[in-house]
């Protein structure tokens, strides 16, 4: 298991961000396509989980990315 995470991060250090947009985009499909397919007495608890799971991925997500941006935007001012 470790040599299968090492190659992943191997690989997604040789991403660009268009190649992790088309993997979120897939991920996102597939996503729905999950929930389409959850039965309607269970559709409401799929679409809580749903976004139980997006918060708590997106919050430590931004976290990482607004104080790059924000030293990127000054460095950028800068020159």
């Amino acid at each position: 298991m470790k040599k299968l995470f090492s190659a992943a991060d191997s690989y997604i250090a040789r991403m660009n961000w268009k190649d992790m947009a088309l993997v979120k985009l897939c991920l996102c499909a597939a996503g729905i396509m999950l929930g389409l397919a959850a039965p309607k007495r269970v559709r409401k608890w799929a679409a809580l989980g749903a976004v139980a799971v997006f918060v708590a991925t997106y919050i430590p997500i931004m976290l990482k990315f607004l104080p790059h941006l924000i030293s990127w935007g000054k460095e950028e001012t800068d020159a």
